[in-house]
């Protein structure tokens, strides 16, 4: 009997074919990913699952026919899964749309540009079906600055968060100011519409030596001119931002490194940015307020490369990448911070560092097919020494201050090939707050008081390393 049953069972094979025997696949989880950049939908299974889509434009939408599975509870579980505030999804449909095929409608707030692609099993996930969802008309994160400057003033010169290096009054001339400031102009212009001026300190001048500082004003164009002279009050002048780029590392679908109690590195990291991005806020240097952006300012996934164009389209004056590091025992502990390397790392320690770091995106999930390899390996090329150099300065200042505050892992900058320090034009450095593999450690992560202590050490380290090095004038282009 029991071979007479097993024969009939090989015959069914036979007879259903593959797609039938793909009807077996099991959902392991559905995800909803919602952030203001793009938000992602995500389908895990235990076998690959074959989709195809089709984008309607009015209203726009996204329907998506999954082959070889049928409506189950697991996929009807993603139409709760979509948040009011999701910026870009406003509702998910699912349904049977013919035997072995269960069509996903994604009801969208806005025009998109989605992109539907798989992902192969890797670290803890199965076979992964993903959508992700763009705005068609995406946010220049400049010009969200520039309004977020707008509605709340910097602090006056001379408070206690402001930063004021002494003046050499035989400073030797540094280049001439640039005609036209496009940044200017635009705050300028965004003044005029909200109806009120714009407290502006004094813009600087790059002296030739970066150890001098000189103060200069720079030669309005006359389109920033008439646009001041539109503005109510007279002695109201445009500002310079000095913009600093947070970079909590990983998010979304990366949660990063877990500590032995549960701790997600991406959580931690996202918090500390969050209480530094405040002190940045609240900070000016040279009478020139400081703005923090976030690379992400909630919980979704940013692909390396992303990380680094997003901080040069603001041109970031630095840029801090904040992780949380874990070792294969939980003995390893303390703080490290990281330079770019042009060669080999400083330690086999950082060479290991630097390739857990950079796998994050295999990890994270990204479209390989939408990547231009050309732009990106240029990009990850252009690297100076002058920006290694300036990256290692900032380096031990941010050492310094937190060796205030815990225990150090090295006692001196490392160096290795991070791709997400690769950017040409900026000081960047990573920063490993403490290794999230160590019980103690984690624990101190997981506390707002430790949290506190580590904003405010890299918030001095980011004042003093500006004491030495004051920030150039940039004509930035937005």
């Amino acid at each position: 009997m029991k071979r007479r049953e097993a024969l009939r069972g090989g015959a069914l094979v036979l007879l259903l074919g593959l797609q039938q025997i793909a009807r077996g696949a099991s959902i392991v989880a559905v995800r909803v990913w919602p952030a203001p950049d793009y938000s992602r939908v995500t389908i895990e299974s235990d076998t690959a699952l074959v989709a195809k889509q089709m984008f309607v434009t009015n209203p726009p939408r996204l329907a998506v026919d999954i082959e070889g599975i049928d409506l189950n509870p697991a996929l009807r579980d993603l139409v709760g899964r979509v948040q009011a505030d999701d910026p870009n999804i406003a509702g998910i449909r699912v349904g049977q749309n013919a035997p072995g095929v269960v069509r996903l409608v994604i009801d969208l707030k806005r025009a998109a540009s989605p992109q539907v692609f798989t992902l192969q099993p890797v670290a803890a996930y199965q076979h992964r079906l993903v959508f992700d969802l763009y705005p068609a008309q995406a946010e220049d994160p400049l010009e969200a600055l520039i309004t977020e400057r707008m509605k709340a003033p910097a602090p006056a010169p001379g408070s206690t968060n402001s930063i004021n290096t002494p003046l050499v009054a035989s400073a030797p001339p540094g280049p001439p100011a640039p005609a036209a400031d496009p940044l200017a102009e635009l705050i300028a212009r965004q003044a005029e519409k909200a109806g009120h001026p714009v407290p502006a300190p004094v813009p600087m001048t790059p002296p030739a030596d970066r150890a001098v500082v000189t103060i200069a004003p720079p030669a309005p164009s006359p389109a920033a001119k008439a646009a001041r002279d539109a503005i109510p009050s007279p002695a109201s002048r445009t500002d310079r931002l000095i913009i600093i780029a947070l970079d909590p590392g990983h998010g979304g679908e990366d949660p990063g490194a877990i500590g032995p109690g549960g701790t997600r590195e991406k959580d931690v990291v996202l918090k500390v940015a969050h209480l530094l991005r405040e002190r940045i806020n609240n900070t000016v240097i040279n009478g020139s307020p400081m703005r923090a952006f976030l690379t992400r300012d909630a919980d979704f996934f940013v692909p390396l490369q992303v990380r680094v164009q997003k901080s040069r389209r603001v041109q970031a004056d630095l840029f801090v990448s904040i992780h949380a590091d874990a070792f294969i025992t939980p003995q390893a502990r303390g703080a490290s911070v990281f330079a770019l390397s042009h060669g080999a790392a400083s330690s086999s320690a950082a060479r290991w560092l630097a390739n857990k770091e950079n796998n994050a995106d295999l990890i994270g999930g990204i479209n390989v097919q939408s990547k231009d390899t050309q732009v990106q390996s240029a990009m990850l090329d252009m690297s100076t020494t002058a920006q290694i150099n300036d990256s290692l300065k900032l380096g031990s200042a941010l050492l310094g201050e937190i060796g205030h505050v815990g225990q150090l892992h090295k006692a001196r900058v490392e160096q290795a090939g991070f791709a997400v320090l690769k950017a040409p034009d900026i000081p960047s450095v990573l920063i490993e707050t403490a290794f999230i593999s160590n019980p103690e450690e984690e624990a101190r992560l997981k506390s707002d008081a430790y949290q506190t202590q580590l904003a405010d050490a890299i918030m001095r380290g980011i004042t003093g390393y500006f004491a030495k090095n004051p920030p150039l004038a940039r004509n930035r282009t937005v």
